[in-house]
């Protein structure tokens, strides 16, 4: 029987030291003729959706040796890829497919300069003709390789 906590590491039975691995995964695919800012921009976006839906993915605050305290962060890492606009259409459909928590980032939000202007501006634009540059899946590894399956990782 399998008693793993969803976004917990799978325990290495062979070593201590090896490296943890996680059950689940944190991707962003991004369009491949974006500009650098509009890569992090859009990265930044589409994460910070993420951890307020799906808690189980942060982890603990920091703190360093004088006790100067910081933000919890991702437990885990947060795999970027890159894809062309059809790949992007195609990982859509199938995050949708699959039901998993998601974020989008459309090519309207460069344009648009505030939270209720972002979210107006998608949606105006019916689901189908989504103008993506970005998008955040979590869930299963499986699943979300299934997702991002044709994009590359990012350089």
């Amino acid at each position: 029987m399998n008693h793993e906590i969803p976004g917990e590491p799978v325990p290495d039975q062979a070593s201590a030291q090896a490296p943890v691995r996680f059950d689940t995964k944190i991707a962003v695919l991004l369009r491949d003729d974006l500009e650098t800012w509009q890569r992090l921009n859009v990265t930044s976006f589409l994460v910070s959706g993420i951890g307020p839906m799906v808690p189980e993915v942060i982890g603990d605050p920091y703190e360093d040796a004088d006790g100067t305290a910081y933000l919890p962060m991702f437990r885990q890492p947060v795999l970027v890829f890159e894809g062309t606009k059809e790949v992007l259409k195609t990982a859509h459909a199938r995050v949708l497919a699959r039901a998993l928590p998601r974020a989008v980032f459309t090519s309207d939000l460069f344009a648009t300069g505030n939270d209720r202007d972002n979210r107006a501006a998608v949606r105006a634009v019916a689901t189908g003709e989504l103008d993506l540059v970005g998008l955040a899946v979590y869930g299963p590894r499986n699943g979300v390789d299934k997702v991002v399956k044709g994009a590359r990782m990012h350089p």
